[in-house]
């Protein structure tokens, strides 16, 4: 990138520091947008500071939104005996997509990794026990993957609400063998979590 002409070089730069694109994908976008129209890159910069400008994270569930609260935490026609938690915004948006579920959220902003050091003090566990402690959650429903670091979030939200919160009943997603898979074929961790998760018929 040294031989590039600086006001490109520092964009493709910028661009490269983005997750999932490499310099050569950098350079290729900027190459891209050299080539448009100028009104349509001022457009998509402009929209990039509006992106920073215009949305906020909701005081009560810690989603993105653009008004505080959000549409969600703002609809009284939703349980609020039921409380979904998140890893991320975008884990929130697929479950709504569904339209099953019709509790609250609340978008934990990550999950626990001691070694990437993400702590409790680096997610969102206070807005967590406070919500709690209202006294209105009744079912708490952990919707954080089946990684490790999602296994490892889960017993530590497990511990602090069977020591705080033993009232509140706890649930995760089910998980286990793919619809359409052999279990010959099934992974150890998939194939342990699917016996002990497994469902009444």
């Amino acid at each position: 990138m040294d031989n590039l002409p600086a006001p490109l070089r520092a964009v493709a730069q910028e661009l490269a520091k983005l997750p999932g694109l490499g310099p050569k994908s950098a350079l290729r976008i900027a190459l891209t947008m050299l080539k448009m129209p100028r009104e349509k890159v001022a457009g998509i910069g402009q929209s990039i500071i509006d992106l920073r400008e215009k949305l906020c994270v909701c005081e009560h569930c810690a989603s993105i939104t653009e008004t505080c609260p959000c549409r969600i935490c703002s609809d009284p026609g939703r349980e609020s005996d039921k409380l979904c938690l998140v890893s991320e915004w975008d884990s929130l948006l697929a479950i709504e997509e569904m339209g099953l579920y019709r509790g609250y959220y609340l978008v934990l902003g990550g999950l626990l990794s001691p070694l990437d050091g993400i702590t409790p003090q680096n997610l969102e566990f206070n807005k967590l026990e406070a919500r709690l402690a209202k006294g209105e959650v009744k079912e708490l429903i952990l919707a954080l993957g089946a990684t490790v670091e999602a296994e490892g979030t889960a017993s530590y939200i497990k511990n602090m609400v069977q020591n705080r919160f033993p009232h509140i009943a706890l649930s995760r997603l089910a998980q286990g063998i793919p619809i359409g898979s052999e279990v010959k074929h099934t992974d150890k961790e998939t194939l342990r979590q699917s016996l002990e998760y497994r469902q009444k018929l």
